[in-house]
């Protein structure tokens, strides 16, 4: 079968080459090179670099106008697959595949609709998640289900953890889907449930609230490692959590305030105190969270208890 895939980010990349591994893929639509780093040096995607290692014609554009309808007009596809490409599909690029275009999706539609649903889901607390695979509508991930999985989301996994293990398990959820529309055999089904809406996260979103339960700000911590970053502010500037544990049986720590208590770093929530594993102050590389408070000249008139140090 004749498939046209378009993706941007790394996590595509199972998918893609699932989808490679098994029919014919006439050309990889992905975003145009980016400046990254502090040089601000135009790299390609990581979709374009796997499609050029592959061997596969790579079609570069931010916005599919009537410029790229035309390129796959002649490509004749039957297919269209989307995984985390980061722009819409419209007409007449939509019905120009024989079979429409599939959308590999990370959750249990419709639960979180949009483009960060596996960082809204860990940040709700949910404890279950999955994938889907779904014909692609003009309304938002709203169209009907051909396939999904479910899995649990561990109580210490992280955004971007649960994503990689979904990217793995999608990419064989829609490399079948495939299997199936070529067949003939891929029957959909409408989807039921509330909908909920998971709008692509902010900086404001990667704020700690420190004065929240300790499992509300645990879950918004690892709802956005590693990207947008969790933080907090520590004399008006940003300081980056990258890691922190819950406890238990804990004495309370006032919310914001910092403690040493043995060799662990200890920071108040609303209700049980984090342990603080991994920080970031600002200007530094991130570190562990003893050898900041070590730095820190507030706590080196003491070896235990307050240090001094409040986030806010």
């Amino acid at each position: 079968m004749r498939i046209v895939f378009a993706g941007t980010p790394a996590v595509a990349l199972p998918s893609l080459e699932a989808v490679a591994a098994r029919h014919e893929v006439v050309a990889v639509v992905t975003r145009e090179d980016a400046p990254l780093g502090r040089k601000r040096v135009l790299t390609p995607s990581p979709v374009a670099e796997a499609a050029e290692r592959l061997g596969l014609p790579v079609i570069k554009a931010n916005r599919l106008g009537d410029d790229v309808t035309e390129r796959i007009t002649a490509l004749q596809p039957d297919l269209g697959v989307v995984v985390a490409y980061g722009g819409l599909v419209r007409e007449p690029l939509l019905s120009l595949p024989r079979l429409g275009w599939v959308n590999l999706h990370f959750s249990l539609l419709p639960r979180w609709r949009g483009a960060a649903p596996v960082q809204r889901a860990v940040i709700a607390g949910d404890t279950e998640t999955g994938a889907a695979v779904f014909h692609l509508v003009p309304e938002l991930d709203a169209g009907d289900v051909y396939a999904e999985l479910r899995r649990p989301i561990g109580p210490d996994e992280t955004a971007g953890e649960l994503l990689s293990a979904l990217a793995e398990e999608g990419a064989a959820l829609l490399a079948d889907t495939a299997d199936a529309l070529a067949a003939g055999t891929a029957a959909a089904t409408p989807q039921e449930g509330e909908v909920t809406l998971a709008p692509k996260l902010t900086l404001e979103d990667a704020r700690l609230d420190l004065t929240e339960p300790a499992e509300r700000v645990s879950a918004r911590l690892r709802g956005v490692t590693p990207e947008p970053g969790a933080f907090v502010l520590l004399d008006g500037e940003r300081f980056k959590v990258h890691e922190a544990r819950t406890t238990d049986g804990e004495e309370p720590v006032a919310p914001g305030a910092v403690e040493l208590r043995g060799k662990r770093v200890l920071v108040g929530t609303g209700t049980a105190p984090l342990e603080l594993v991994t920080v970031q102050p600002a200007g530094k590389r991130a570190m562990p969270a003893a050898d900041w408070l070590r730095g820190v000249a507030s706590a080196s008139a003491s070896a235990a208890g307050s240090t001094g140090v409040v986030f806010a």
